[in-house]
């Protein structure tokens, strides 16, 4: 069966979960998606993943995404205005933030990144509160901005994050409710 006739499953992420993300969180092609540190051996640098999955609530939490109940990715949504740790700085209300990698490398190119990313902004624009959403790809990951671009997001502009120099994109509740008339 090919990627087309496969599913991808959304679910919450478990600690069950943890020695799986911690072992994508050293995978050469999520690293570099992650950070331009050409020394860095981890993509997501100091994070305790057990702490982040048992933390989990409706201001942040992850999502595994299997296909064939194979685990093969991962996304974070985040409300980004009460976020503690404030990792965006000053933001509007009402946004969501998403992260996402594919952690499988033989799943990379088959279509489940826009499956799951599909899903994700289907839920978030679900809540009539939420009125866009936001993501920081690295300047340098331009096969990302092309992949958020297709999927309707728009450049804001660049920023620094944690040191890492980014491309942040928004996509509107409008630009996604008219792209799937």
């Amino acid at each position: 069966m090919g990627p087309s006739q496969q599913t991808v499953m959304l679910r919450p992420a478990t600690l069950d979960d943890v020695p799986l993300l911690q072992a994508w969180d050293r995978e050469p092609h999520v690293i570099a998606c992650s950070t331009d540190d050409p020394t860095a051996t981890t993509a997501f640098d100091g994070s305790d993943w057990a702490e982040e999955i048992a933390g989990a609530s409706d201001v942040s939490y992850h999502l595994i995404a299997e296909v064939d109940g194979r685990p093969i990715g991962a996304m974070q949504i985040i409300d980004p205005l009460a976020e503690p740790t404030h990792y965006w700085g000053e933001v509007e209300p009402n946004l969501r933030a998403l992260d996402i990698w594919i952690g499988e490398k033989d799943a990379l190119g088959r279509g489940y990144g826009t499956a799951m990313m599909t899903e994700v902004i289907d839920n978030a624009f679900a809540d009539p509160s939420t009125v866009a959403i936001i993501i920081d790809p690295l300047n340098s990951n331009t096969d990302a901005h092309r992949f958020y671009q297709r999927l309707g997001f728009r450049i804001v502009g660049r920023r620094t994050f944690d040191g890492d120099d980014c491309l942040v994109h928004r996509l509107d509740r409008a630009v996604w409710q008219e792209r799937t008339r």
